[in-house]
């Protein structure tokens, strides 16, 4: 379809040539006709050696006429070969592309492969295969596009009263090729500026992200300075450099001190500013808690009523999977506001272990003995439990019909701690159950009944 319009069009194009030069040889023509009856009412001479020379010049200027036609019609036939050519050009350019589309289909189902990110597809080979073929059309249309532009002003500038069209078009097409041009040879000093700064920049990233590595693999030790906080220094220091290479950048770009820049900037920073204040927000607060270090990936922690292991510690978020396998989203803004316990950085900082403790009520009918006897056994069936340090008892209160007390003990095992608390229950029951021993704490309650008559 496309095909067709584009050769209709070219022979609408040479057919209106073709109409504009013959009206225009009409004209001058008839123009030429009138001068001539002119001259001959009012030049009226009665001598013959003057009426003979001018019929000489008449008879002169058809020959000239007849001979301006004949040099119309080479013309025309050059401009109608012209048209057949670029027709045929056309018609092999719109064939190559169907023939480019039909092997690229053919290569992309044997060669190509799904493009992905990690684990996330972002083409499949379809969508690739009709990218390819999108991209051959787009070229299709702007060859046949091109070879019209070219061969519209060849086709006017042949004619004479047409050929005006011809210098127009020829200044549409090379004026802003030669502008482009001349702005392209005077901003060469400043491409080669850009070149030499993105290169230093990128060795500069090169050579820090080396150190950062080095430190993160152990390689290289510096005091006080902790692996874990390599990779977000990188991102910091990357972020930096990149910021003020664009800075650096920005003068020596086209146009860069024009009202379109200063604009687009103003708008890009008023939309920055009203609304990235919760996200400038988490992200200072994940920084900060890089630096804090309150924990780490895959410590246990409790945050607010949530408490889980940490899946992910990123610049916006913190993720924890729960011990029923769920994951939840915190806003890092929202863990720097609120208090966290952290169960698995008592071993790294050198503590022997969790203490877990569990309490229980006893009668006074029951001695205090006798419930350590059962406490400090049951802590010491649990497997789960560390043998050194031992167990050991605090008595909490003393209320007004039962003791409070509290067996402790330490644990390595974080990552199964509530099943460390549901084996230190069972041998607890367990334990008073042997002994005889009822858990029922005695509570007595006083009800006065008054008698009315």
């Amino acid at each position: 379809m496309i095909k067709r319009i584009i050769c209709i069009l070219m022979v609408a194009l040479m057919f209106s040539a073709f109409v504009l030069s013959v009206f225009a040889q009409e004209a001058d023509a008839s123009v030429a006709t009138e001068l001539a009856d002119d001259l001959r009412e009012e030049v009226i001479s009665p001598l013959e050696e003057v009426i003979t020379p001018i019929e000489g010049v008449l008879d002169a200027a058809d020959d000239a006429n007849a001979e301006e036609g004949l040099n119309f019609f080479i013309r025309l036939g050059i401009v109608l070969a012209i048209v057949i050519v670029q027709i045929l050009l056309i018609r092999w350019t719109f064939h190559l592309a169907t023939i480019g589309k039909k092997k690229t289909r053919g290569y992309g189902a044997r060669k190509f492969k799904p493009l992905k990110f990690k684990s996330l597809v972002l083409l499949e080979v379809p969508q690739m295969i009709g990218a390819a073929c999108f991209l051959i059309d787009v070229i299709k249309i702007i060859l046949a596009i091109l070879q019209l532009i070219i061969t519209i002003p060849l086709i006017f500038k042949f004619f004479e009263p047409t050929r005006y069209l011809a210098d127009t078009l020829f200044g549409y097409i090379l004026t802003p090729l030669k502008s482009f041009g001349l702005g392209f040879l005077a901003y060469i000093p400043n491409l080669f500026a850009i070149a030499i700064i993105l290169i230093i920049s990128r060795y500069l990233l090169r050579a820090l992200k080396y150190v950062i590595m080095q430190i993160e693999k152990g390689k290289l030790v510096i005091h006080g300075f902790y692996p874990e906080w390599a990779r977000p220094t990188f991102n910091i220091a990357r972020f930096l450099i990149i910021a003020f290479t664009v800075a650096i950048i920005y003068p020596h770009l086209p146009n860069s001190d024009s009202e379109i820049f200063k604009g687009i900037s103003v708008l890009v920073g008023v939309l920055f500013s009203l609304g990235s204040s919760s996200i400038i927000g988490n992200l200072i607060s994940g920084f900060v808690m890089t630096y804090m270090r309150p924990f780490s990936v895959g410590d246990r922690i409790k945050l607010n009523d949530v408490t889980g292991f940490v899946l992910e510690r990123g610049a916006m978020v913190t993720r924890i999977r729960t011990h029923k396998n769920e994951i939840v989203s915190v806003p890092n803004q929202m863990v720097m506001n609120n208090a966290i316990t952290n169960y698995s950085s008592a071993p790294d900082m050198g503590l022997a272990g969790l203490i877990v403790h569990a309490e229980v009520t006893m009668g006074y009918d029951v001695h205090w003995q006798k419930v350590h006897e059962v406490l400090l056994t049951a802590a010491a069936k649990n497997e789960l439990l560390e043998k050194t340090p031992p167990p050991f008892i605090n008595q909490l209160k003393l209320d007004d019909f039962y003791c409070w007390y509290e067996i402790n003990a330490y644990t390595k095992n974080i990552n199964v701690l509530p099943a460390v608390y549901t084996e230190l229950y069972k041998q607890i029951q367990n334990g008073f159950a042997a002994e005889g021993i009822s858990m029922y704490a005695p509570h007595f309650r006083i009800q006065q009944q008054v008698d009315t008559i």
